[in-house]
């Protein structure tokens, strides 16, 4: 490695991507440093704008940079069915396939106890306070109660395990509880899969009911 400081922190600061090792990062450190450095700026300035204005949506904790998204300012959607996903990354998925027309819920993670990650870190209690009966719910009828909330984490035993606690916080109230059709593949994760087994899964949904 270059005698630089410098070098040596940004290329620590790549290794945070995921799925980016030692190598990897060292080759985009010198490629930007050597060959881009105006893609380098542009790169710094940008995720310094998103870092100070992006923020969670006060409603479903997508990312966004109003108070609001704009997926749940939308009159057209269907505001009695809840969607549920890991990430804003499974969002977007679900919405490219154009077979759902309701709005979402992003937990921001999962449940992981061998990590360390439990309902308190992932957007869990939000979630139930919002099906709890929020105060604009139950009196602005441009956001009547949830009828039905769609499981839709990720087939991996983490989203398996989030899901499987949903459910069970959910049993013996009026909303109907649905989990993805098994057509999306045993250990895949949503952004991955292609967007005809997602709008498939999404429309065969079943319920969580035993």
């Amino acid at each position: 490695m270059a005698d630089s400081h410098s070098l040596d922190a940004l290329t620590e600061a790549l290794r945070r991507l995921p799925g980016v090792g030692a190598k990897s990062a060292a080759r985009m450190a010198f490629h930007l440093l050597q060959h881009d450095r105006a893609g380098a700026l542009q790169l710094a300035t940008t995720l310094s704008q998103a870092v100070d204005q992006v923020r969670h949506c006060e409603l479903c904790h997508t990312f966004t940079e109003s108070l609001v998204c704009s997926t749940c300012q939308d009159p057209t959607r269907d505001r009695s069915k809840l969607c549920v996903v890991e990430t804003p990354a499974d969002q977007a998925a679900l919405e490219r396939t154009g077979a759902y027309k309701g709005l979402y819920f992003v937990l921001m993670g999962k449940l992981s106890p061998l990590d360390g990650i439990g309902p308190h870190d992932i957007g869990l209690h939000k979630l139930f306070d919002r099906l709890g009966g929020a105060d604009h719910a139950s009196t602005d009828p441009a956001f009547p109660p949830v009828t039905e909330v769609i499981l839709a984490t990720n087939f991996t035993a983490e989203g398996e395990s989030t899901a499987h606690v949903i459910a069970q916080a959910l049993r013996g109230t009026d909303i109907q509880v649905t989990r993805l059709s098994r057509g999306v593949p045993v250990g895949s994760e949503l952004e991955y899969v292609d967007l005809g087994t997602i709008a498939h899964a999404l429309v065969d949904r079943r319920s969580t009911a035993t």
